[in-house]
């Protein structure tokens, strides 16, 4: 158990920080300060349900709102990026966390040298300590530092335990191995450090603020930052996903009603979840209470 929760925390966090530090500016109109969306419309028989998460958060920041609660109790099914309750995908997990190579094989001296002071400043580990695993991997042990707390909660295990103590099915919208290849080729190795560098408790309280307002807008506002992100892995991080996301939902949405949780990153801007499924013909609006 403390395996399968230690490898969860790589891949949450590591897709919380990095689609909540890219550069996600909004085309469409203003969005509602709402976590939960209801998709309604061409053709449904049931309402389904929308929902972005943060991934981790410290216990004294954990929320679930009562409307969050209720849409979830109405859902027949449950969609998260990755079914973590997959033993399989569990295995794959374990696999991938470590490198395909020693970073000190990897790496220039220079770029060990900068991971080596990164880690230090941040975690008290030297290199030589983490040099099996791969640059994904030291960066969700770094960004979790940047939350200050040890008890930490997670969105996604809430749900599907709450989903199997209800015996309601789940399922992944992507595979582990699919994120995993996605990172490996959206960014450089210097990339990778900048934005260890940018893994604060600043940072972050900043962004859990955002979160507890349910203020999509404020969070895209916050991740705005081109100085670490190129457009094309911006594309590959979060459009590219949504697009691979969105055309599957009309066969999961047609028989059921299905809560879908994803990281909250994913729900705006001109190639969000949200968007998307307005394009395809859908009525998404907010659940305000």
């Amino acid at each position: 158990m403390k395996t399968r929760f230690q490898f969860i925390v790589t891949v949450f966090i590591f897709f919380f920080f990095v689609c909540n530090s890219i550069s996600a500016q909004s085309k469409t109109s203003k969005l509602e300060n709402s976590l939960l969306w209801e998709v309604s419309g061409k053709g449904l028989k049931k309402s389904s349900y929308l929902y972005g998460t943060i991934h981790m958060i410290c216990s004294k920041d954990y929320f679930l709102s009562e409307k969050a609660k209720n849409a979830f109790e109405k859902s027949d099914k449950l969609f998260l990026e990755i079914n973590f309750t997959d033993p399989n995908e569990m295995s794959e997990m374990q696999q991938l966390a470590m490198g395909k190579e020693p970073l000190s094989k990897k790496l220039t001296p220079e770029q060990l040298t900068k991971l080596n002071s990164i880690l230090k400043k941040s975690t008290g580990m030297s290199v030589q300590q983490v040099d099996s695993f791969s640059l994904v991997t030291v960066l969700s042990l770094i960004s979790m530092k940047s939350f200050g707390c040890t008890d930490l909660k997670f969105y996604e295990m809430e749900f599907s335990d709450a989903a199997k103590k209800r015996n309601v099915s789940i399922s992944g919208l992507e595979s582990v191995k699919a994120q995993f290849e996605i990172l490996e080729n959206a960014y450089s190795n210097d990339e990778m450090l900048a934005l260890l560098e940018e893994s604060t408790l600043e940072e972050t309280v900043e962004l859990v603020d955002a979160y507890k307002k349910e203020n999509i807008e404020a969070m895209y506002a916050f991740s705005t930052d081109k100085r670490f992100t190129s457009e094309k892995t911006k594309k590959q991080i979060l459009d590219d996903r949504n697009q691979n996301w969105v055309k599957q939902m009309p066969e999961l949405l047609k028989q059921n009603s299905v809560f879908i949780a994803v990281g909250a990153a994913h729900l705006g801007g001109e190639y969000g979840v949200i968007n998307l499924l307005r394009k395809e013909g859908y009525t998404v609006k907010p659940v305000m209470n």
